[in-house]
């Protein structure tokens, strides 16, 4: 099955449906799994190493990046995470699929790691206005962590031309049904290929 694109990352603007869609695909597709990060938070209660996140020390994420076992990181708030190339290629070697729920800084790193392997699906929201609406009904962020996240909306809409796809998530069944259409005849243009 060489040649396959097993590698599906999904990106979107917060509140645009990227994790709803990623878990719809976890469901329907056959030998799929969830893409684990690495992270040096610290693990809170009932979250598991290997399942959650993978918990690193910090100076073992940052061997980790001199030995260039990560396809993308970042430091959010003192804490690093990203995607170690080590999980990827085992899942690649095992022949897994793996769905990745990424910005779109790590999705074009992941696509620049493993070009013949990655898929990269964009989830746009039918409007800005109603993906703030989105946001705003979820009530889980401050006014000051809405406004950042919707300060991010036009650059990460202005890159989904990058993108092997793009679906407007308007109505959710219609946007779930799609992504499983594209990324099913996307598995299987390549396997019979």
């Amino acid at each position: 099955m060489a040649g396959r694109k097993r590698l599906i990352v999904l990106s979107a603007p917060s509140g645009a449906g990227k994790t709803t869609v990623a878990r719809h695909l976890l469901r329907v597709l056959t030998n799929a799994r969830f893409s684990v990060s690495a992270t040096t938070r610290p693990m809170r209660p009932r979250e598991v190493d290997g399942k959650d996140y993978f918990f690193l020390s910090k100076d073992e994420f940052e061997k980790r990046i001199q030995e260039q076992d990560l396809i993308e990181y970042e430091q959010i708030f003192g804490n690093y995470y990203g995607t170690l190339r080590s999980e990827v290629q085992r899942a690649l070697d095992s022949d897994e699929i793996m769905i990745f729920d990424v910005d779109v800084k790590g999705a074009i790193s992941l696509q620049k790691a493993f070009p013949d392997d990655t898929f990269l699906l964009f989830i746009a929201p039918p409007s800005k206005e109603e993906l703030e609406h989105r946001l705003r009904s979820r009530s889980t962020e401050s006014e000051e962590q809405l406004r950042m996240r919707l300060e991010r909306v036009e650059m990460e809409l202005e890159q989904q031309e990058l993108f092997d796809a793009v679906i407007i998530n308007d109505v959710l069944p219609e946007t779930l049904a799609q992504s499983e259409r594209l990324v099913k005849r996307q598995l299987e243009d390549k396997k019979n290929a």
